[in-house]
């Protein structure tokens, strides 16, 4: 899409294809990050799967009432909790009105309490639907309320890395509300646990941490919390070593005066931006 967007503005252009809205003067490409990180992991979680005819949705429809029964229900065992949260994470990939069928239907505080399960396999698949419901927007709110922050947090902290990138992600989902982000920044240890794993994860744990930063940095009074738990030579050392994002979220704390005295202690802290910029 870049590219094409590209052509079309270097083509002289200067109203938008779609709205035929007048674009500014000299119009700049901003890569939304947080976007990208969420269709990456939506794919990424849940396989993809061929379109089918309407026979066939109408068969999932009733197929997700005795999921989600199995699923809430207090007597069935892990294994069956696990079929149905696979077999859910894919049902909910694409239809919106599962989604709701299955936050209506009280199933949410079962795959929370999945969450908190020390079953590994479970959690991530429990993460995964709930990343599924975090699509609707009239859910972010509610799974805010129901206590989700919790146990992402808990994930983050001693979840396998598989976990802690769909928490990670979830969390860059949530606070895509404005409301979700003043909530999540507030919340002991959110912030904290999500610098901590910009520090010691894999490539994919820190790519999905400071997506989520630069998701809740984006809310002012987050850009102090984060700054406060010492993620700022860490950012400095990601932006080094290549992490694109984590030079999104230095743009955004260098707004705050706690951001820029954080940089300006940090050794060799313009020859990496130097470097950034001569890189692209």
């Amino acid at each position: 899409d870049r590219v094409s967007i590209q052509q079309w503005i270097d083509s002289g252009n200067r109203t938008c294809p779609i709205t035929k809205l007048p674009l500014s003067e000299n119009p700049s490409l901003i890569p939304n990050h947080a976007l990208r990180s969420l269709i990456s992991n939506f794919a990424h979680v849940s396989p993809k799967e061929s379109s089918c005819p309407r026979t066939q949705q109408e068969h999932s429809h009733s197929q997700s009432q005795a999921l989600i029964s199995t699923l809430v229900s207090r007597s069935s065992s892990n294994a069956s909790k696990l079929e149905s949260l696979g077999r859910l994470v894919r049902l909910t990939k694409r239809d919106s009105l599962i989604r709701r069928k299955v936050t209506e239907s009280g199933a949410v505080r079962a795959a929370l309490d999945c969450v908190d399960s020390c079953n590994q396999v479970l959690q991530e698949k429990s993460l995964s639907l709930l990343l599924n419901l975090s699509l609707e927007d009239d859910n972010k709110v509610g799974l805010v309320a129901d206590g989700v922050i919790r146990r992402i947090v808990a994930v983050l902290r001693v979840g396998s890395p598989d976990c802690k990138a769909i928490a990670a992600t979830l969390l860059t989902s949530l606070a895509v509300v404005e409301v979700n982000k003043a909530t999540i920044g507030s919340y002991p240890d959110a912030i904290s646990a999500l610098v901590y794993l910009l520090r010691v994860g894999n490539d994919r744990e820190r790519k999905e941490s400071a997506t989520a930063l630069y998701a809740l940095c984006s809310f002012p009074d987050n850009r102090k919390r984060v700054v406060d738990c010492g993620s700022v030579p860490i950012l400095v050392e990601a932006a080094d070593s290549g992490l694109e994002r984590a030079v999104e979220v230095l743009g955004l704390l260098v707004k705050c005066r706690g951001g820029r005295e954080e940089m300006s202690k940090v050794s060799g802290f313009v020859e990496v931006l130097v470097n950034v910029l001569r890189n692209g």
